[in-house]
């Protein structure tokens, strides 16, 4: 069974930043991609971005330029730079990794339990 953890997460001012880290543990054969999404309250759950294992990106249009995902594959963890920072960023942050427990078991995409984010205005 795997474990996704999420850290780095609180208040900061529009504007700001902050970074998030997720951390993948317990029975992991290997990890495929990795990445963030955010769901606000009353708002539908949202990518945010994404990263392969070799290091391809991706990122929702509406932090293109502000946001930086980055990994390191000998710790399991997917980091989220997070600069430029607006209220409307405010939401809780979900990692995930796409992953096998076993060399012969399914993909399967866990998800951390999330870590709120909140740019005041």
């Amino acid at each position: 069974q795997a474990q996704l953890l999420e850290s780095g997460g609180g208040l900061v001012q529009p504007g700001g930043s902050l970074n998030l880290s997720c951390e993948a543990s317990g029975d992991i054969f290997s990890v495929n991609d990795m990445g963030w999404h955010r769901q606000a309250p009353g708002e539908q759950h949202q990518m945010v971005a994404g990263i392969s294992t070799s290091g391809r990106t991706k990122y929702s249009d509406s932090v293109k330029g502000r946001f930086t995902i980055s990994r390191d594959n000998a710790k399991n963890t997917v980091f989220l730079q997070m600069n430029d920072l607006r209220p409307d960023d405010t939401a809780v942050y979900s990692c995930y990794a796409v992953l096998k427990i076993q060399p012969a078991a399914p993909i399967y995409t866990y998800w951390g339990q999330g870590t709120q984010v909140t740019v005041s205005s």
